[in-house]
């Protein structure tokens, strides 16, 4: 329990500490006007309050990430614990926090966008691709496990299919209605039960705190085959919301749009990153807890889902209450993050086709080919759908943390803040897409009878990270302090 206690206030004072180092760093201006005011156009761009666009960004990137995430992954040993720790203070919340504020500076611009001002043309245009079909990936992925669910609280005639079409009309509402409608009023009250379910879960891991297992104690992998599944990079991706997620800085431009001063931004980016961060590693505590320890987690896991050990642990815990806010948290949790994926997607399309927002005939037209695709992809095999999501959402991060330290070089701004995680998350990045079975691996394996090795795979990864630091060097002898931007005044 002692190093729970040092992890939680670790990650409160990360918060206060660095996360106003790194605001500093930036130059967060609270006299310049942000898009809000200047780009009003009550559908994206409408002022909200801070403390309602923090809880919708706190649950637009949450999901079930930092439950679910965290629960497979503690099964990697305390240095998941780790991880979720040091990971969001000096890579997850700057990651967040600098993508909102490019945003900022860039009108409201999507993610792709914001790279290619930095990376390129030809980097933009990709990344509209991969953007695009990843956030479209994201709405098909979040419609299956509250589907299930639904379909099992209701009665015969209210089946999966039902389900599906019901979400789904919801998140056809969602992505077309004006933020304030719908996702404004709905998000608050979500978020709300999410935290409240984690602090009474965290409540408590202090009345059993003499079963929660310290950081210190069986320091090792405790996978059942933990050569199939290395600490790294395995455990890297898959606790990747409670620690740092490429799918984060799509979300943030939607909030970009409706702060109203630069000075909230720390609060909503860095601070709701960090509050994700303290409910994977509430949750990650409590499994461990709940189930006796990591033998009784595996066997739990082995019988049945993370969803399962979530409502079973909760109405154990929090009683009758505590289960009907697990349930709404296993169900709101990833429809909100398939919902506004889908509206980032629209954001995204509407951006680089340079199609205006305000008419909701022009809605339409950039939705309903976004609508279609992800219908089509909801027909493809749930499994093969999730483990793709979890590298190519690191992906996004990878492409991220690059472009911020572009930035911060241009304007002569202290990037190591950046270019450490940035080269990290590359060899984390392309090392399991060589060495996991839903990467390269297993491609080879069927096509050429072998697959990649983990020595040859992180060899890859470090020889990839080797190129991009060069690459990086090369162009911080050639800049110039030709306008960014920002600079610019775009």
């Amino acid at each position: 329990m002692i190093s729970f206690v040092i992890a939680l206030c670790l990650l409160i004072a990360g918060y206060f500490t660095y996360g106003r180092f790194v605001s500093k760093i930036f130059g967060a201006d609270p006299n310049r006007k942000t898009p809000v005011h200047t780009m009003a156009d009550g559908v994206d761009y409408v002022p909200l309050p801070t403390w309602k666009i923090f809880l919708i960004q706190f649950l637009n990137i949450a999901g079930l990430g930092p439950i679910f995430g965290a629960i497979m992954g503690v099964m990697y040993g305390p240095a998941a614990f780790l991880w979720i720790v040091f990971g969001t203070i000096f890579a997850g919340a700057v990651h967040d926090y600098l993508a909102g504020m490019l945003s900022l500076r860039e009108r409201g611009a999507s993610l792709p966008e914001i790279v290619g001002h930095q990376l390129g043309g030809k980097i933009k245009n990709v990344m509209r691709v991969f953007a695009l079909l990843l956030m479209i990936l994201v709405g098909a992925v979040f419609v299956y496990n509250p589907a299930d669910l639904l379909a099992m609280l209701t009665p015969d005639s209210f089946d999966k299919l039902f389900w599906i079409i019901v979400i789904f009309i919801y998140y056809m509402a969602a992505t077309l209605l004006p933020v304030d409608k719908l996702i404004g009023k709905l998000y608050p009250l979500f978020g709300v039960a999410l935290l409240f379910m984690a602090v009474g879960i965290m409540v408590m891991l202090f009345v059993n705190h003499d079963s929660v297992p310290e950081m210190w104690q069986q320091f090792y992998n405790h996978k059942p085959d933990p050569e199939a599944n290395p600490i790294f990079p395995m455990m890297f991706v898959s606790i990747a919301c409670g620690a740092i997620s490429g799918f984060h800085a799509t979300q943030s431009p939607m909030m970009a749009r409706c702060l109203k001063n630069e000075r909230h931004a720390r609060p909503v980016f860095y601070g709701a990153m960090v509050a994700e961060g303290i409910v994977a590693l509430i949750w990650a505590a409590a499994a461990i807890t709940f189930t006796g320890g990591y033998t009784g987690l595996q066997e739990f896991l082995g019988n049945g889902s993370p969803a399962l050990l979530v409502d079973t642990l909760s109405r154990s815990w929090l009683g009758t209450f505590g289960g009907i806010l697990a349930i709404l948290g296993v169900i709101a949790a990833p429809i909100t993050s398939g919902d506004t994926a889908l509206r980032s997607a629209r954001l995204i399309a509407a951006d680089f086709m340079g199609i205006k927002q305000k008419q909701i005939v022009k809605r339409l037209m950039v939705s309903i080919p976004i609508f279609a695709l992800c219908f089509v992809i909801m027909l493809l095999p749930y499994d093969a759908l999730w483990r793709y999501f979890a590298w190519c959402n690191q992906v996004l991060s990878v492409f991220t943390l690059w472009t911020i330290t572009v930035y911060l070089a241009r304007c002569f701004k202290p990037y190591m803040i950046t270019l450490v995680p940035a080269l990290f998350m590359t060899v984390v990045t392309v090392t399991y897409i060589f060495f996991a079975p839903e990467g390269f691996g297993s491609l080879t394996q069927s096509l050429w009878g072998f697959s990649i090795g983990y020595e040859l795979s992180l060899g890859i990864g470090l020889a990839t990270a080797a190129v991009m630091l060069v690459m990086f060097v090369r162009f911080i002898r050639t800049r110039d302090m030709s306008p960014i931007p920002d600079q610019a005044n775009r």
